[in-house]
């Protein structure tokens, strides 16, 4: 079962909705395969371009005040990071990531 650590004080599972449900341990694809095929209804992982990646793991995006992360969890070797705005990355361990809107 993944572990997510809530980096903001007022998070709450509630917060984080059917995120969690949507990666299983046990399947051997990478985190934004298994979003894609869970949130279809969302229309899947459709990585947002334009965000930077800031220290601490803070999202900056032109002309918008920064995100600052809420919660996480490792899923195998990468870090998924919940936003407000349901904002979500997936940050591979060479630094890469990808950013999808996941309401």
């Amino acid at each position: 079962m993944l572990v997510w650590e809530f980096l903001h004080p007022r998070m709450t599972p509630e917060h984080l909705g059917f995120l969690p449900g949507w990666l299983d341990e046990n399947d051997p694809r990478p985190a934004k395969e298994q979003f894609n095929q869970n949130y279809q209804h969302g229309g899947g992982w459709d990585p947002f371009e334009g965000f930077k990646l800031i220290k601490n793991n803070w999202l900056t995006y032109p002309d918008d005040p920064p995100l600052r992360p809420l919660a996480q969890c490792q899923f195998r070797d990468e870090l998924i990071v919940f936003y407000d705005h349901a904002w979500v990355m997936i940050k591979q361990a060479d630094g890469s990531f990808e950013v999808c809107r996941m309401d």
